[in-house]
């Protein structure tokens, strides 16, 4: 795995996948090169969910994402970008076919990570938050258990409903890797995103919440910008860090950053 000569500035750990991830490691990197991303190991829709269901692989595509956050390597970064918009391989990003032949030729996902780390010339640790290969159930009170994490998206919560719980399949135990950066880290930063699709699944794997609760880092939760129709409608600041500390089983924040200004208009449209 990729090691700097000088470590500059704070240990800070971020905790979640895809684009929040992507967001906040883009910006840290230029104020700490001691940066760790653990990332959520749901995803199983899209390039990502093909390569799972045809290969068996874990899924490459949030720890991709992160990968390329911290690359130093402008080019290498665009290619693990590129995805494929016809042909065999349509819709496949290329960095998640790179990641998943890496896991079929040496066995080892963590493995096919540290190669991703020479090839991109990563600043930091991109850290699986778990190697079992699980997928997610999201059970509702009143509406039959949603199975995968993409069967997610396009799920809608009532508001008058209890807020919808998450497990696994499986047993999916923190990776020692995971688990050792969090108890190490100065800082332990949960990055904005979707709620139960990707912030939820990064928390819920036996041995997180232990692993928060020993840690001697200031815990920080990054706020969403805005809500996600059907599931966060009417959210406060205060509800998405409720849900956060739901999942983890335990209070464990100790700051929450949100943003107080209203998102332009072409944000708010999309």
């Amino acid at each position: 795995m990729t090691s700097n000569a000088t470590q500059v500035g704070a240990k800070i750990v971020v905790i979640g996948g895809g684009t929040g991830s992507f967001t906040l490691l883009s910006g840290l990197k230029n104020y700490t090169n001691h940066l760790t991303a653990i990332v959520n190991m749901a995803d199983d829709g899209g390039s990502t969910g093909v390569l799972r269901d045809e290969l068996g692989a874990l899924p490459p595509g949030d720890v991709r994402q992160c990968l390329v956050a911290l690359s130093e390597s402008p080019r290498v970064r665009d290619l693990f970008n590129y995805r494929f918009s016809e042909g065999t391989f349509e819709g496949h990003a290329f960095g998640n076919i790179f990641l998943s032949a890496l896991e079929q030729m040496t066995g080892s996902f963590a493995e096919a990570i540290d190669v991703a780390d020479e090839v991109l010339n990563v600043r930091g640790k991109v850290l699986p938050v778990t190697l079992d290969n699980v997928r997610l159930i999201i059970k509702q009170r009143n509406a039959p258990d949603l199975i995968g994490q993409s069967s997610i998206h396009t799920a809608t919560f009532s508001k008058n409903e209890q807020r919808p719980s998450l497990a696994y399949d499986g047993i999916a135990t923190i990776s020692a890797d995971a688990k050792t950066a969090i108890l190490e880290a100065d800082m332990v930063v949960i990055a904005p995103g979707d709620i139960y699709g990707s912030l939820g699944p990064a928390l819920i794997v036996d041995g997180m919440r232990e692993a928060l609760q020993e840690t001697e880092a200031k815990i920080v939760y990054v706020c969403n910008l805005v809500t996600k129709p059907g599931q966060t409608d009417g959210f406060k600041v205060h509800d998405f860090a409720d849900e956060i500390e739901r999942f983890v089983g335990a209070k464990v924040l100790d700051v929450v950053l949100f943003n107080t200004e209203q998102p332009d208009a072409a944000l708010l449209e999309k």
